[in-house]
């Protein structure tokens, strides 16, 4: 069965106005913004901005903390490249435009039928912002959004179409799954999705000492499992989800709205915006708050279960460190929030991934536990980041593309064992740099 323009777009923006992500932290003031409706007219504004010695970068909906898409040049908006193109339901596959959100595509799978295997927690991302960036979510044995990809279209500098799959073009496909944008802009995906399951949701408190004593057991029994440490406390909430045969049972209207909207949103954003005021407040709001979420169990779909609201704004840095390692380092970052004089509002979140096949995934080659740290937007995070980071690369950690960080090409290159492979690609596609800017030169070289 194929589907076609399920999903609809808006109209593009004005030409050359400014440009700022999610957290403002970023601005961007491009030459020129175009919103191409089609493989075609993307193909047709590469060229053009070839021939007038403009760079360019594709941005999504601005949820990277980094400046991958930042650009003086042309700036590729995605809001018109939208909607599911296929459907195959006997490959158990789904293709769909670049621009497209991930909430938009969940909705449509859902109301076929049909499910991705894992994703992160947010789903106002772009479906190619996600993938070429690293987004993920937890999972034993299920990886990132990227490495769920079976082929991909990728409009490379000169503006020819490339399609990539294991088959076909196999190099660059190897690479274009997650390439931060550096080899050419994304049109669309094709997605591996299978029938939709029920997922039971357990969440409950722990202590920090007893879920880093059995995060081995957790992260082994579970096939999804998480859970958020509150510094200046010793108390973690913890979540497991698990596939269900059912029934649904869903959180009921009134409770999931307290625990998701006032309490997870509505009152921490109060105590964020206190605690940024009066950082004294802030151990004392900490030790109330990881308290004030309930243990509670609930079964739902997978994207109603996997993703939450995100409200209150943030800015974030995240490193993927090998799966070893990650009790020691919680144990070193605890050590450092009660030793320092740094006041953290925001809880720690700490994920799982197995190894995949992806040269730049911050998962390739080995098991992964994630460590994500932040702090309220408006808040001075430079120490705090920067004390957290120089554990993590004691660690060999791998920061998260799309998260801020200050590692550059030279650190990068000894993590990841495939580094020279991905730049040797990017150096075939784009010799001229036509996808570069800023960030790209810090973390792949000039």
């Amino acid at each position: 069965m194929a589907v076609t323009d399920v999903l609809g777009g808006s109209k593009g923006r004005g030409s050359g106005a400014p440009w700022r992500n999610w957290a403002g932290n970023v601005t961007a003031r491009p030459a020129r913004t175009v919103a191409p409706a089609s493989t075609e007219e993307l193909a047709a504004a590469v060229r053009t901005a070839a021939a007038e010695g403009l760079t360019v970068k594709a941005v999504g909906t601005g949820h990277s903390f980094t400046a991958a898409a930042a650009t003086d040049g042309l700036l590729i908006r995605p809001e018109r490249l939208t909607g599911i193109r296929r459907i195959d339901r006997v490959a158990g596959t789904v293709t769909v435009a670049a621009g497209t959100p991930l909430k938009d595509l969940n909705r449509a799978l859902s109301a076929h039928g049909l499910s991705l295997t894992n994703m992160g927690d947010v789903m106002e991302q772009t479906v190619s912002g996600a993938t070429s960036t690293g987004t993920h979510g937890t999972g034993r044995d299920s990886a990132s959004i990227a490495a769920q990809i079976t082929a991909l279209e990728l409009v490379t500098a000169d503006g020819s179409v490339l399609r990539c799959s294991a088959g076909e073009n196999a190099e660059v496909f190897a690479g274009a799954r997650l390439g931060l944008g550096a080899l050419g802009v994304v049109s669309e995906l094709t997605f591996v999705v299978e029938p939709e399951f029920l997922l039971t949701a357990r969440e409950e408190p722990m202590t920090f000492d007893e879920v880093t004593d059995r995060f081995g057991e957790l992260a082994a029994e579970n096939e999804h499992f998480e859970f958020y440490w509150f510094p200046h406390t010793g108390n973690c909430n913890t979540k497991r989800n698990n596939r269900s045969q059912g029934p649904a049972a869903p959180p009921g209207r009134v409770s999931g709205w307290i625990e998701d909207e006032l309490l997870s949103n509505g009152v921490f954003q109060v105590a964020c915006a206190v605690g940024r005021a009066v950082p004294a407040a802030i151990p004392g709001i900490a030790k109330v708050s990881s308290r004030a979420l309930s243990a509670r169990t609930y079964t739902d779909i997978p994207y109603k279960v996997f993703t939450s609201p995100r409200r209150v704004r943030f800015v974030e840095m995240e490193y993927a460190l090998p799966r070893a390692a990650a009790i020691e380092t919680l144990r070193e970052l605890k050590a450092l929030v009660e030793r320092s004089a740094f006041r953290i509002s925001f809880p720690v979140e700490v994920r799982t991934a197995p190894a995949d096949d992806i040269a730049l995934s911050t998962a390739s080659g080995r098991d992964t536990v994630y460590i994500a740290v932040h702090m309220y937007r408006g808040t001075p995070y430079q120490g705090y980041f920067g004390a957290v980071e120089r554990i993590m690369t004691a660690h060999e950690g791998r920061p998260h593309w799309g998260k801020l960080h200050t590692r550059d090409a030279a650190y990068l290159a000894e993590v990841y064992p495939r580094f020279g492979e991905f730049t040797a690609l990017r150096d075939r596609l784009d010799p001229e740099r036509r996808f570069a800017n800023g960030y790209l030169r810090q973390v792949l070289g000039e």
